[in-house]
């Protein structure tokens, strides 16, 4: 448990340093280590709150909320993280989906580390239908799979070009913090056994000290840019291990 409780940690600082979670990797992580598979999305939900918690205090706290981009992504998502976190899927489907998820996130992650330190004026409207179906995807993985979606959502706005490096870090941060929300309320209507969720307290509390630090290298030591690429290369490793477990 030492090991994981320092893979944690390691985790939670790169992914807070660039306004995530961490629930992609926290789920490998359990995965590996063979910790009890119904209580993977809830543990990495609550991890996700942990860090990303003290995330939006201080991004919002220095005014970089921008609510009418962030409303409609959740408007979508809400509702479907509910019902995606009342959901049960199969151990085997979710090792596979998980590791594709990782994959996706980490390639996406590489592709836009540049954009972080983008200090381009002019910013595309996105049509509030689109943004609203892409919440309801998002939204509805986060809730099944246990993450918060914004590891996802941060890429595609910075593809987008939708607004000010900040705003996007900020809005997807605030997008975790709610779908994890959500998600942990859809997974306490399953029987998960909360005597095992307890067993495994000492990591939400480890998540959140790292959390902490992580948010403290960007504001004031570490660039973004090189935090992201710092992040991504984590995020692919990890899927590359998850890769070996399942497929070799």
């Amino acid at each position: 448990m030492i090991i994981l409780s320092i893979l944690f940690f390691i985790t939670a600082i790169l992914y807070s340093s660039v306004g995530f979670g961490g629930g992609s990797t926290y789920l490998a992580l359990f995965l590996i280590w063979e910790i009890p598979y119904y209580i993977f999305p809830i543990m990495a939900l609550f991890c996700n709150l942990a860090v990303v918690s003290g995330n939006c205090f201080n991004y919002i706290r220095d005014g970089n909320l921008n609510l009418k981009i962030l409303m409609p992504y959740l408007i979508g998502s809400i509702p479907l993280a509910f019902i995606g976190g009342s959901l049960s899927i199969d151990k085997n489907f979710f090792e596979i989906f998980l590791f594709f998820v990782l994959s996706a996130a980490g390639v996406l992650l590489l592709i836009n580390s540049k954009s972080y330190d983008d200090s381009i004026d002019v910013y595309r409207k996105v049509p509030i239908i689109f943004s609203i179906l892409i919440g309801c995807i998002l939204g509805f993985i986060s809730g099944v799979v246990g993450i918060g979606g914004g590891i996802f959502l941060s890429p595609l706005l910075f593809l987008l070009k939708a607004a000010k490096p900040k705003h996007i870090v900020t809005a997807a941060s605030v997008f975790i913090f709610i779908n994890s929300l959500l998600g942990i309320l859809g997974q306490l209507t399953k029987d998960t056994i909360l005597n095992e969720i307890l067993d495994y307290w000492f990591l939400i509390i480890i998540v959140l000290i790292g959390g902490q630090i992580g948010n403290f290298l960007n504001l004031k030591i570490l660039s973004s840019k090189l935090l992201a690429l710092i992040t991504a290369s984590l995020v692919i490793f990890v899927s590359i291990r998850l890769g070996v477990k399942l497929f070799l």
